[in-house]
């Protein structure tokens, strides 16, 4: 059995992306092996541990300085 952690066990890091939609499968498949690898050669351990979460979020979900970005036009 492999304890990722829910039993005491050694902590497994999650990495959190948080970005506009439109990003692809192979673009997030690049990502996840950049991050793996730059975390890996950071602090040490494990990739098979490394987990990865992307959160897509629509420009219309995402506000900066009191506006949404679907409405400042910005890219």
């Amino acid at each position: 059995m492999i304890d990722f952690g829910e039993n005491g066990g050694n902590r497994m890091p999650i990495i959190r992306v948080e970005m506009f939609v439109g990003r692809n499968r192979a673009q997030k498949a690049k990502i996840t092996k950049a991050l793996t690898d730059a975390f890996i050669d950071s602090a040490g351990g494990n990739p098979v541990g490394v987990r990865v979460r992307f959160t897509d979020a629509s420009k219309g979900d995402w506000p900066v300085g009191g506006t949404l970005i679907a409405d400042r036009g910005a890219s």
